[in-house]
C-alpha cells in the first residue's frame, strides 16, 4: 500500500507557477531496476504511479505544473525521495524535464522498525476489502490532470468508517486537510493515524509539520525530534526540525538540520535555503546568505517567492 505524500512545513507554493500548463517528466534509475515509482503532490493534491522498465527508465505524461515528491520504492532497502518542480523555468523547450537518480544506501529513507519489504502488520491485514477499495478509489480521484480532492475525501471518510484502524486513510485525510490549510483538521487526522499505529512514520513527521503551522513550537519539537531519530536521511524531517529550532530561537541547531536537508534533497519543497539565508543575515554573513538565495532561485525559478528573493539579494549586494 503506497504511502501518502509527505508535507512541507510551510505551504510556500500552494499556487503552482504556470498553473494550467502540464509537462512531461522522464527519468532514469541507476543502477537500472524494474521498481515502483510514485509521484505525489507536495503542496497540492495529486497522485500518479508507474514502474521503471528493465533499463531503469520511467515517464509521467501531462503532469500539471507544480511541486512534487518523487518516490522510488526499492525491494527491501528503503525509499528514495526527491523533490521535483515542474514549471516553465525547469523544463526544456518541449515541456519536458529529464532526471537521473542514483540509488545509494546513504540516500535511502528507512528506519529500524519499518522498511520496504518488511512483514505486513496484523493491523494492515485486518483492514476489510471494502475499506481498501474505498482507499484505492480515493487515490483514483487524485490521479488526473485535475485532481478532485472532494471526491478523494469522501472515499477516505468511508474507508475510515469501515476500518477505524486504517492508518493510511487517516494520514491521507490529514494530508488533504493540510494542503488546504485546515491545520486543526490535519492535526486531528494525523493523531488518529498515530493512535492506530504508533510506529507509523508518515503521520509522525506530518503531525510535526502541522503543529509548526499552528505555532505550537514546543509541542512540535517532540515529534520532529522523533522523526529525525527514526529516519536521519529524511529531508522533510531534518528541515522541519531545523525550522522548529529556528522558531524556538536556536539558530545554531537550526543550521545543522537545515544544511542536512539541503544535502539530502537540494530542491526540497520546504525551501530550507530561505531559513538558512535568514540565519546568515542575522549573523552578518552576507556572502553565505547570498549563496543560499542564489541556490534557491536556481532550483525554484518560478516560485511565487522568487521576486521577493531577488529584491532581498539586491539589497544584500549593495
Amino acid at each position: 500500500m503506497r504511502r501518502a505524500a509527505p508535507l512541507t512545513v510551510f505551504l510556500l507554493a500552494i499556487l503552482a507557477p504556470g498553473i494550467g500548463h502540464s509537462y512531461e517528466l522522464k527519468g532514469r534509475v541507476d543502477p537500472p531496476s524494474n521498481i515502483a515509482v510514485f509521484l505525489h503532490g507536495a503542496t497540492a493534491p495529486f497522485e500518479a504511479s508507474t514502474r521503471a522498465d528493465v533499463d531503469g527508465r520511467f515517464q509521467f505524461a501531462k503532469v500539471p505544473a507544480g511541486t512534487y515528491t518523487l518516490a522510488l520504492e526499492t525491494a527491501a532497502r528503503g525509499t528514495l525521495l526527491r523533490t521535483i518542480e515542474l514549471s516553465a523555468g525547469t523544463v526544456d523547450s518541449k515541456g519536458r524535464l529529464d532526471i537521473a537518480l542514483k540509488i545509494e544506501p546513504s540516500s535511502l529513507e528507512a528506519d529500524g522498525s519499518r522498511v520496504t519489504g518488511a512483514t505486513v502488520s496484523a493491523t494492515v491485514l485486518s483492514i476489510p476489502d471494502r475499506a481498501t477499495k474505498e482507499y484505492s478509489a480515493a487515490q483514483h480521484c487524485l490521479e488526473s490532470a485535475q485532481p478532485d480532492a472532494a471526491c478523494a475525501i469522501g472515499h477516505l471518510v468511508r474507508a475510515s468508517e469501515i476500518a477505524p484502524q486504517f492508518t493510511n486513510a487517516w494520514n491521507q485525510l490529514g494530508t488533504l486537510a493540510y494542503q488546504t490549510r485546515r491545520y486543526d483538521d490535519a492535526e486531528r487526522y494525523f493523531r488518529k493515524a498515530l493512535d492506530t499505529d504508533s510506529d507509523a512514520f508518515e503521520p509522525l513527521v506530518n503531525l510535526g509539520g502541522a503543529l509548526l503551522n499552528l505555532n505550537r513550537w514546543q509541542e512540535a519539537i517532540v515529534y520532529n525530534q522523533r522523526a529525525v531519530t527514526r529516519r536521519p536521511n529524511d529531508a522533510l524531517a531534518n528541515s522541519q526540525l531545523g525550522l522548529n529550532y529556528f522558531g524556538l530561537g536556536n539558530p545554531e541547531r537550526a543550521e545543522q538540520y537545515l544544511k542536512t536537508a539541503v544535502r539530502l534533497d537540494p530542491a526540497h519543497f520546504s525551501h530550507p535555503q530561505l531559513t538558512l539565508a535568514e540565519i546568515y543575515i542575522r549573523r552578518g554573513d552576507r556572502a553565505e546568505a547570498l549563496n543560499q538565495l542564489r541556490d534557491f532561485l536556481q532550483r525554484h525559478p518560478d516560485s511565487p517567492q522568487a521576486p521577493a528573493v531577488r529584491q532581498k539579494m539586491a539589497a544584500l549586494e549593495h
